[in-house]
């Protein structure tokens, strides 16, 4: 018969364990300007974390992020690096060491407004940050933010 679906993995329980301590540090937080500023420092200090492999392209993607779409925050989700709108993450970074995967992602959330036709890529991966990579995902972030 078929197996057993054994519940979320350890790397998605502590995905989830994350998120719950980035909002509770969130909720602690005094003024937006201190907010946007601590969870700068987060984004940068998880990215610092990272295998250099991970961090390397980490700090490609945000680079090009914060340069291509001001308007979005720097904010940690899940554990990883993402950029909100108005409070809602648009996108965000998945090093590939964190859930043993095989390449580093870049996601949109349903939040970006990336919609071409029936359907449409909402994930990438990124083995590596050229020159062509870092203008495609400018290009992609100026849409996603609208």
């Amino acid at each position: 018969m078929g197996s057993r679906h054994e519940g979320f993995s350890a790397e998605e329980r502590a995905a989830m364990k994350d998120h719950a301590q980035e909002l509770r540090k969130a909720a602690r937080r005094a003024s937006q300007e201190e907010k946007a500023a601590e969870a700068l420092r987060d984004v940068l200090a998880k990215i610092a974390e990272m295998p250099p492999g991970d961090r390397a392209l980490a700090e490609r993607v945000h680079a090009v992020v914060t340069s291509a779409a001001p308007a979005l925050a720097p904010r940690l989700w899940y554990g990883m690096p993402a950029y909100a709108l108005e409070g809602k993450v648009v996108c965000f970074f998945q090093s590939a060491e964190k859930f043993k995967s095989r390449y580093a992602t870049l996601g949109f959330s349903d939040q970006a407004q990336l919609d071409d036709g029936p359907m449409w890529p909402a994930y990438f991966a990124l083995a590596q940050v050229t020159t062509e990579v870092e203008e495609r995902i400018a290009e992609l972030v100026k849409r996603a933010v609208g």
